[in-house]
């Protein structure tokens, strides 16, 4: 899928899905937006730890 320069993100998932998704963002008083950029900013965090991490790791075992 083409990576555009705009802040748009557009995917495709099975329809289920995103009915049950959007059913319990609703109850959680949360738009899908939300959800995304909660998850995406704590994924980006983690993975940044993990990655320091194993840096420090390879420059204490040279």
């Amino acid at each position: 899928m083409a990576k555009g320069e705009s802040g748009r993100i557009v995917l495709e998932v099975d329809p289920n899905l995103k009915k049950t998704l959007y059913s319990i963002l609703a109850l959680e008083q949360k738009t899908l937006k939300d959800w995304f950029v909660e998850n995406a900013e704590k994924h980006i965090k983690d993975k940044k730890l993990e990655i320091i991490k194993t840096i420090e790791k390879e420059d204490n075992e040279v």
